[in-house]
């Protein structure tokens, strides 16, 4: 069956090309600002089935098209892509230390087009950081890659990377849980 991947994150298309998948991207464009829920871990679900019924209009032949959306929890508290540079300094100098994991939450959603049926899960792996010395901090920062990540970091950078312990895949860290788009594109298939 075809797969379309339905996101416009570097990311997530790597993790399918590492896993030796072929495959179609188309993006959304949904305002993922405009749907908002209370409970944290409902919301990423809601984003991924979202983009899924955005996209299903446009797609006009049978694939598993799959979406995904991530967010990350910290202490209770939704932290997203970093609106300024203020913020995401905040965000990494929370991080630093903290008995609290970088909880990235994962809705993702795969959708067979053909019978219209989908499934929507959630993935869940923890990041906790070691202390990040200030000088990792500011370098990091003036890469300016902190914008397109939730949460304000990424996992492949080689100056966060060895202050992090991860509690789950990387591939989930990374935004795509693997282990769980396949399982779902079996279910739909069966």
């Amino acid at each position: 069956m075809k797969i379309i991947l339905g996101s416009q994150s570097e990311n997530r298309k790597q993790v399918l090309r590492d896993a030796g998948y072929i495959f179609d991207v188309m993006v959304s464009h949904i305002d993922e600002k405009a749907i908002r829920h209370e409970d944290l871990y409902e919301l990423p679900l809601r984003l991924s089935r979202a983009k899924a019924e955005a996209l299903l209009p446009r797609i006009k032949e049978p694939a598993a098209l799959i979406t995904a959306d991530q967010v990350i929890v910290w202490n209770k508290e939704l932290r997203e892509k970093p609106r300024d540079l203020k913020e995401a300094r905040h965000y990494l100098e929370t991080f630093s230390g903290s008995i609290y994991p970088a909880e990235c939450v994962n809705g993702i959603t795969v959708t067979n087009t053909e019978s219209g049926k989908s499934i929507t899960e959630r993935e869940i792996s923890k990041v906790y950081f070691s202390a990040l010395p200030p000088e990792v901090i500011e370098t990091f920062l003036r890469e300016g890659t902190m914008y397109k990540y939730a949460g304000g970091f990424t996992p492949q950078s080689p100056l966060i990377r060895p202050y992090l312990r991860i509690d789950g895949t990387f591939e989930s860290i990374l935004g795509l849980p693997l282990d769980v788009v396949e399982r779902c594109i079996k279910k739909l298939s069966d």
